[in-house]
């Protein structure tokens, strides 16, 4: 099937002006910014059509941004699954203002088959309203290509995460929150992780009324790095598959002041791991390059050696291949 998607140059190069009318239209109305406060969230109908056409632009500039500009250009997109939610613009300003070639894609509108076919750099499963198994492709997608791409899971994106691994979704024994302010305190080990170089606690906005329940949490699958004052996860990551993290809060959010960090780190775990596989992919290279001169080597000897035993003129011209 065709995939519909839209990509950050869409986001950059949007129409000079919109009539009210053409803000109802279902169709345009994922284009719209939304205040993260907002309380309308416009569900847009499935779409038949290709927004934009991929560009390398940047979506906003990040004078803040410390990933070389020759590093990140990639021919492979990070595909970002919308799951039908107004933040899912925001993130993707974040993405786009960093330089990376992304594309969207609603839940329903590829599969993962079709997904593993674009091999994507990196994954973002976005917020949405419901629950993991309202979120489309989205826990298959956590199965299936978290053990070896990167994935980054924001609010639902988490919940898909934790319920793909054995956790229980339940409602907050605090209720709704939306746009609230709170502060989260992590656990961050290591320079891969999306909470990397964050104030301890820092605040963060929140948007939800499901968790992930505490005392089912799966620990022989999943860590917690993140939690609220009075308990609740905030972030976890998969104990073997380290690149598979997710938030429940919303770093998109402005009420989140060091999100845009959090989306960068995400990146530089992208950055690492792609290094990291293409010094493995050399070292091998090198091993295999070294045993073929080898054989060349073995193999021109045994050559010269029967030609001295049966009186024929070594061709010194032999070339082997």
């Amino acid at each position: 099937m065709a995939a519909n998607f839209i990509t950050h140059l869409s986001l950059v190069h949007p129409k000079p002006s919109l009539s009210a009318k053409s803000l109802q239209n279902p169709s345009l109305s994922h284009l719209s910014k939304l205040s993260p406060s907002s309380n309308v969230c416009f569900l847009p109908i499935k779409r038949s059509g290709v927004v934009g056409k991929l560009s390398f632009a940047s979506a906003v500039s990040d004078s803040t941004s410390s990933i070389p500009e020759n590093k990140k250009i990639s021919k492979n997109p990070i595909i970002v699954i919308d799951n039908y939610d107004s933040f899912t613009y925001n993130l993707c300003q974040y993405v786009g203002g960093l330089g990376c070639h992304f594309e969207v894609y609603r839940n329903d509108e590829l599969t993962v088959e079709e997904l593993k076919i674009k091999n994507p750099r990196g994954v973002l499963i976005s917020p949405g309203p419901g629950t993991p198994q309202d979120s489309g492709i989205s826990l298959k997608t956590v199965l299936e290509l978290g053990p070896i791409v990167p994935l980054f899971g924001v609010c639902m994106g988490l919940q898909c995460i934790g319920d793909a691994f054995g956790g229980k979704i339940i409602r907050s024994p605090y209720g709704v929150m939306h746009g609230t302010s709170s502060l989260v305190y992590h656990d961050e080990k290591g320079e891969d992780g999306l909470l990397a170089g964050l104030s301890n606690p820092f605040n963060a906005g929140r948007y939800h009324s499901l968790v992930i329940e505490k005392d089912t949490f799966p620990e022989e699958a999943l860590e917690v790095t993140a939690w609220t004052e009075d308990g609740l996860i905030m972030a976890a990551r998969h104990k073997v598959y380290k690149h598979v993290q997710g938030v429940q809060f919303h770093p998109e959010s402005i009420i989140t002041w060091e999100g845009k960090t959090i989306v960068l780190n995400f990146v530089k775990l992208i950055e690492r791991k792609e290094a990291a596989e293409s010094r493995i992919v050399n070292s091998a290279h090198n091993w295999l390059s070294s045993k073929c001169q080898i054989w060349v080597w073995e193999s021109t000897l045994e050559i010269h050696h029967l030609c001295i035993w049966t009186n024929q003129i070594y061709p010194s011209n032999l070339v082997l291949g």
